[in-house]
């Protein structure tokens, strides 16, 4: 499912689920999505219905107090709106998945072809859920907002207990908007050692891109950041959501910094052979010597550029003779020695 995951480059997933309610809407988010380089867009699937009992609330600062119930009934969206926004970005050759919320939204997703699951912070310890969706065999990847070490270990076990093969951890926070105070990214690197043979990465809710890009830096290997073309826009999630010139920046800001990475083997790189030549320094001569003259401290210098004796052995240079006349600034090599 995930074609455009690769094991060298993070992966970016504009979720854009919460976004939109219309095709039209869908299709312009998966259109910017692909433009600003993300590789993959996911939805959410949920019927209020089956998410939320009646009498749960939000009470959250994107959302203030309000009916969880009414939320959800007024963003959900159908069977045909799913099929069309996957068959879109497939066509912009996109990844394309979502976050189900019940058994009922595994079988919609299952209907129309989804090779791949994420599954939210509100059911990383829905151990009968997690076994339904791991039982398909299809690759997971796991948000684990408001979870406990210990909580995310017992997930682990039943997913990978299922047979599942590829499961991805996410660091999460989930409070919506998420305030630099409370992000934590050293929790993600938690992660990384706890479960070595697992990728780890982080789905963000802060109101900018810098937690994104920071949390490439300490190795996430993959990012999931809400996406609208609108800040202002009616609905809970696109104040939190990157706009497109924001993602842009963050997908640009990740492959530089991939490019910036490196192999990790301190040696110079290509471009700095010229310079090391340059400007390096050598043993060079203070002022005229004639030939069989032993040198002296008065001799000797200590500059530009490097392709002489090294300043290592300026000791070594005291009472050398040199083998012809050299004038002032020339710069010494072992040949000129006797």
């Amino acid at each position: 499912m995930f074609k455009n995951y690769g094991q060298n480059r993070c992966y970016v997933i504009a979720e854009i689920g919460g976004n939109f309610t219309t095709l039209e809407q869908g299709n312009r988010l998966v259109d910017e999505a692909a433009t600003c380089g993300a590789d993959a867009v996911k939805l959410q699937t949920y019927r209020a219905d089956t998410v939320s009992s009646k009498k749960a609330m939000f009470d959250m600062e994107n959302t203030g107090v309000t009916s969880q119930y009414e939320l959800f009934k007024k963003y959900e969206i159908g069977e045909e709106l799913h099929r069309e926004v996957f068959r879109y970005a497939e066509s912009k050759g996109l990844d394309w998945f979502s976050t189900p919320a019940h058994e009922s939204d595994v079988d919609l997703l299952e209907k129309l072809g989804v090779g791949a699951y994420k599954i939210g912070s509100d059911d990383a310890v829905n151990i009968p859920f997690l076994r339904h969706v791991s039982k398909l065999g299809k690759p997971i990847i796991l948000s684990t907002g408001m979870c406990t070490m210990d909580e995310v270990r017992e997930s682990v076990d039943v997913i990978l207990g299922e047979g599942v093969e590829k499961l991805i951890l996410l660091h999460a926070i989930t409070s919506y908007p998420t305030h630099p105070g409370n992000v934590n990214l050293r929790a993600m690197q938690t992660l990384m050692r706890e479960f070595p043979e697992l990728d780890v990465g982080y789905s963000d809710h802060t109101l900018g891109t810098t937690a994104c890009i920071c949390a490439v830096a300490m190795g996430a290997r993959v990012i999931e950041k809400h996406f609208t073309y609108d800040k202002h826009a009616e609905g809970p999630d696109h104040m939190l959501s990157a706009e497109p010139h924001e993602m842009k920046d963050i997908v640009d800001a990740i492959r530089e910094f991939e490019i910036m990475r490196g192999s990790g083997i301190k040696r110079p790189a290509e471009s700095e052979k010229t310079t090391r030549v340059n400007n390096r320094k050598s043993i060079v001569l203070a002022k005229a010597v004639a030939a069989g003259e032993p040198l002296t401290i008065a001799h000797l210098a200590i500059k530009r550029p490097g392709y002489g004796i090294a300043p290592k052995y300026y000791a070594q240079m005291l009472g050398r003779v040199v083998r012809k006349s050299m004038a002032a600034d020339d710069v010494l090599t072992w040949e000129d020695l006797q």
